[in-house]
């Protein structure tokens, strides 16, 4: 059994909505250590937000796009006897937030032709909604464990 983590590193909480969510996501976002732009694309997409769905605070609409996304049960390969077994697990919520962020930010990226927080901006919007490229990746996260929910004892 791995032994526990002693000191892990924790976010700090942005400065404008003094949330650590949003502060991980800005450190997730960023490239080469480019923090300020970072910075620049998830305000300029929430105000974008604020603006498409006409809410007071778009912190709400991130948080329920993290909600939807965000995935309970994931499959891991465990090599028993000689074969494969695609296993389900259930997520720690560390990797529960680090997954749904990722998916967020790899759907936007995936989109061409616009700004950077115009497309993340669309994507919390679809997100928050329970559609989008992210929501469907988490549906066919948990089509795979539900279809292998027999191997469910392979767990470890």
């Amino acid at each position: 059994m791995r032994r526990q983590v002693k000191n892990r590193n924790i976010a700090k909480a942005d400065d404008k909505y003094n949330s650590v969510k949003i502060g991980k996501f800005i450190n997730h976002l960023m490239m080469d250590g480019k923090k300020s732009v970072a910075i620049r694309v998830v305000y300029d997409a929430f105000e974008i937000i604020k603006e498409k769905e006409k809410v007071e605070n778009p912190l709400e609409v991130f948080e329920t796009a993290l909600k939807n996304i965000s995935p309970m049960v994931e499959v891991r390969s465990r090599r028993v006897g000689g074969a494969n077994y695609q296993v389900p697990r259930e997520v720690r919520p560390e990797r529960r937030l680090y997954l749904g962020m990722t998916w967020l930010l790899n759907a936007a990226r995936s989109g061409k032709g616009k700004p950077m927080a115009n497309r993340l901006a669309d994507e919390i919007i679809l997100a928050s909604k329970g559609e989008g490229e992210s929501v469907k990746k988490k549906e066919n996260m948990h089509k795979m464990a539900e279809a292998n929910k027999a191997f469910a004892h392979f767990a470890w």
